[in-house]
């Protein structure tokens, strides 16, 4: 163990539950390779507290293939899978494995150190046996320097008439127009609205492509589908309002877990998940700050569960954890659309949409997105010229797809309230990729 400390020394940052906070930049080309895991003695406590690692008792050596094949020194064959571009998650021989990578942040530039990982968590697939360990590549790797995001952005939000027009003006098949309680916001706050500054994925992955077989497994899927109406049952639950907390990832994982769980007991178990309890407990995310789904809807959901609305109402803020006692909803599986990241694509997301339930996903947000009124949605290429803007990443649900006029389209639940876009939701072109949304679908199945 002193050896791997010395072999840390100057790099490791003691974090504590914040160390989801990343701006870890790290690829498939970066994790892929041999690997040896340090893990601690394994208890059945679920409260690990991983901020730093002790003893080491277990010592694991891994072979990660790409995409999605692991290998350990026994010859046991697992899986495993980049987690955006923040960590990656490790199953075999019976446990899981999950950690970020490692960073050093100074100011605004970040050193990524892709080839070790912060401390992290494992447990049997069971969630039992919990411990702590640290993940190092074996060799020596080059370490990655990125700039991250300008610092905070002053000033209130003003209506920019002549963009929503232009808008109009360019294209069809969508209409802009003007949101008066836009202007009560700061750019800060919008920003946080459409997933905030720490969701940002610098390289998004593109869809997969869509093989024969795959052609073959969704050649009888129907050709327009919708949760919202199934043989006149809606089994979606109702439009939410995240404020401006960049909780989006949480809301779309909350709404996911609910629609699955109204499929699955034919709406009878129509419970209200808490996003707060997500934002407030969670080590996995950012708080108000921003998350992905797959850590949350899936990783969270399994490991602690989710709680009612009711015993966590939600308030839109970064708070201390309240640690209460409620009854806990759990997941019994969750993975990417297509088994790992960067393995969705159209034809998968509407075969599990189909068959297993909504899809939570993440797409590129850009400024004309904002004042989506109706209409097939399509990135217009006007830019704003008026307001400041960063890219994000937004979590939203996809509830079903269908077609109008020649054009195809996604039907997605967003967390904006009803008083934006169509009721609350939006439609989006598909089967090209817009702004990303057919590459990084996740799904869970959660235990009624």
């Amino acid at each position: 163990m002193a050896a791997f400390f010395c072999l840390l020394a100057g790099l490791i940052v003691v974090v504590p539950s914040s160390v989801a906070d990343t701006p870890a930049n790290c690829t498939y080309d970066d994790i892929q390779g041999n690997w040896i895991f340090y893990e601690t003695e394994r208890s059945r406590s679920t409260n690990e507290n991983c901020d730093k690692i002790g003893s080491v008792v277990y010592k694991t050596q891994l072979k990660l293939k790409f995409p999605n094949l692991v290998v350990d020194d026994l010859g046991n064959i697992g899986f495993w899978t980049i987690i955006y571009n923040q960590g990656f998650e490790v199953v075999i021989n019976q446990r899981k494995y999950f950690a970020f990578s490692l960073f050093k942040q100074s100011g605004q530039n970040a050193t990524n150190y892709c080839d070790q990982t912060f401390p992290g968590w494992s447990h049997d697939i069971l969630v039992r046996n919990w411990a702590c360990f640290m993940g190092k590549k074996v060799g020596l790797w080059p370490e990655k320097y990125i700039s991250l995001s300008k610092s905070q952005v002053n000033g209130m939000y003003r209506t920019n008439k002549g963009f929503i027009n232009e808008i109009n003006n360019k294209q069809t098949l969508w209409t802009a127009k003007v949101y008066s309680h836009f202007e009560k916001l700061s750019h800060e706050e919008l920003l946080s609205m459409r997933g905030g500054r720490k969701s940002k994925i610098i390289h998004l992955p593109k869809s997969s492509p869509i093989s024969r077989e795959i052609e073959k497994l969704t050649s009888n899927l129907p050709l327009v589908f919708d949760w919202r109406n199934v043989s006149g049952v809606n089994y979606i639950s109702p439009i939410r309002n995240q404020g401006t907390c960049g909780s989006c990832y949480s809301f779309a994982s909350m709404a996911m877990l609910e629609a699955r769980l109204r499929i699955y007991t034919n709406n009878t178990n129509q419970v209200i998940f808490a996003p707060q309890d997500v934002v407030s407990c969670s080590e996995y995310s950012q708080g108000c700050e921003g998350g992905f789904p797959y850590l949350i809807a899936g990783k969270y959901a399994q490991d602690f569960g989710v709680i009612p609305e009711n015993c966590y109402p939600y308030s839109g803020r970064d708070e201390k954890c309240s640690g209460k006692k409620c009854t806990r909803t759990y997941v019994s599986k969750y993975s990417y659309v297509g088994g790992f990241y960067g393995g969705c694509n159209e034809a998968l997301m509407r075969y599990a949409i189909v068959h297993n339930g909504p899809v939570a996903v993440g797409f590129q947000v850009y400024p004309d997105f904002m004042q989506y009124s109706s209409g097939i949605y399509h990135h217009s290429g006007v830019l704003e010229k008026f307001n400041p803007f960063e890219l994000t990443n937004h979590a939203v649900l996809v509830v079903g797809y269908g077609e109008e006029n020649g054009v195809l389209f996604w039907i997605v639940k967003n967390s904006w309230g009803t008083g934006w876009g169509e009721n609350g939701f939006f439609r989006i072109r598909r089967g090209n990729d817009e702004c990303s949304i057919e590459s990084l679908g996740m799904e869970a199945v959660p235990i009624p």
